[in-house]
């Protein structure tokens, strides 16, 4: 069975100690995949936090996908992008070049988002916008493509 990870990354909703709808979105689509959801939860916007917890989960090797929702934009506190950037050990440009394709048909603001996708050791990881909605037709859109990378690089 493939294990993920699904984390908020949004400083107000940590604080607030909220849940949120675009990671049960995610959940419930990564479940019906197969997939076995071990960890998921709310973290602050700050991008030592974040490289530390995509790090410490790709480092032990307990899930084979990170998934985060949310600080993909152009503000300051926006570094769900620059923690991917930092920790893969290599990265999947297409990915976030095909989701902002994608989520054009919806709106031109999908040029602002600054998501990014790798690889570290034997995990993927991959940014996903904060809308609920959004998160989950990107993932449903690219779902075969992360099962793909998923199973090859965990052999």
């Amino acid at each position: 069975m493939m294990r993920a990870a699904i984390f908020t990354i949004d400083t107000g909703l940590y604080k607030a100690k909220g849940e949120s709808a675009a990671a049960a979105a995610v959940k419930r689509i990564l479940e019906q995949a197969g997939f076995e959801v071990r960890a998921a939860g709310v973290l602050p916007q700050e991008k030592g936090v974040v490289s530390s917890v995509i790090t410490q989960l790709a480092d032990a090797e307990s899930v084979e996908l990170i998934l985060t929702t949310g600080a993909v934009g152009y503000q300051s506190g926006d570094c769900a992008a620059e923690a991917v950037t930092e920790t893969a050990q290599r990265l999947l440009p297409g990915i976030p070049e095909a989701l902002r394709a994608y989520n054009l048909r919806y709106s031109k603001k999908a040029i602002l988002e600054s998501m990014a996708a790798g690889i570290r050791n034997k995990t993927m990881i991959l940014n996903l916008p904060e809308s609920a909605k959004t998160a989950k037709e990107d993932v449903e859109y690219i779902l075969p493509e992360i099962v793909q990378v998923v199973e090859s690089i965990s052999i």
